[in-house]
């Protein structure tokens, strides 16, 4: 059995040992409708002791929308230097297929992630002239899953097409309840053996942006060493941010564990049973 990691109550012995935060929003700052009023206390303590705060999110928005998002919701101004997002990142992905057409599978509220691409949203059919799918998440994700797709995405497949997916989460929960993300889309389409093409969390491309704009808000490069991660994803936030050489807390929360699991040691050995890619600590909430 591995070794337990420890449940810890307070992030800021953590914070004495690091430079710079690279947070997941929702799960751990927001449930997609109410802000977690500690974890944003948290994070701008650790912005008043002259720590960095990168908001990291898989959402597929570009960062001036999740801002926009995280004002509506009520998520304080202070707890955080600037955003960056899967959204952000799929972009230049997206640029390669500049003056082609493209099928938009997400709903519309996403459009912003195409502002200023000169690529031409088209239909779904054989003859629309579709080069790629960019899924960035189901059309209405209140009440369907993937198995609502599955006709759809075995027709892109039969013609070929990759697809790039703007959010690698399957899921997320929202107000108390779970809703599927276009993961989940990306995981059945490969499962037919089609391509896709992801760059948010877990992937490389992600982090090495984040390092980026964390030397430009701090004005000299940080250590990866003396930076932590924290967010409730297990294989994207955790797996991601260890994969990029970055300590990481795991944050609890109802994607991974049932309403009657507690954080102790049995259910955190079955979320994390490889020592060799697990979080130095786990936490029931983001708390100062």
């Amino acid at each position: 059995m591995p070794n337990s990691m420890p449940v810890i109550h307070s992030i800021a012995p953590l914070a004495a040992e690091t430079d710079a935060w690279l947070v997941d929003i929702w799960g751990v700052i927001h449930n997609g409708v109410t802000p977690f009023v500690g974890a944003g206390e948290a994070c701008a303590r650790f912005r008043e002791g002259g720590g960095a705060v990168l908001l990291l999110s898989n959402s597929p928005r570009p960062s001036a929308g999740v801002k926009a998002q995280l004002d509506q919701i009520g998520v304080r101004a202070d707890a955080y230097d600037a955003i960056l997002s899967s959204g952000d990142a799929t972009r230049e992905l997206i640029q390669a297929y500049s003056g082609q057409g493209i099928f938009h599978l997400g709903p519309s509220r996403d459009e912003p992630i195409f502002a200023g691409i000169d690529v031409e949203r088209v239909g779904a059919g054989s003859g629309d002239g579709a080069k790629v799918v960019v899924c960035t998440g189901l059309f209405d994700d209140t009440r369907e899953t993937p198995a609502d797709y599955a006709e759809m995405l075995e027709a892109f497949a039969a013609r070929g097409l990759p697809m790039i997916c703007a959010n690698p989460d399957i899921k997320v929960e929202r107000g108390g309840h779970i809703i599927y993300c276009a993961g989940a889309l990306a995981h059945a389409y490969s499962a037919l053996g089609s391509p896709v093409a992801l760059a948010g969390k877990p992937f490389k491309p992600i982090y090495d942006m984040a390092f980026k704009d964390l030397a430009e808000i701090r004005g000299r490069d940080l250590a990866r060493s003396r930076t932590l991660a924290i967010g409730d994803g297990v294989k994207t936030d955790i797996a991601g941010a260890i994969a990029a050489g970055v300590r990481a807390v795991y944050v609890a929360s109802r994607v991974h564990m049932g309403d009657d699991e507690a954080l102790e040691p049995a259910v955190l050995d079955t979320l994390f049973p490889d020592k060799s890619a697990r979080p130095i600590a786990a936490m029931a909430e983001l708390v100062w």
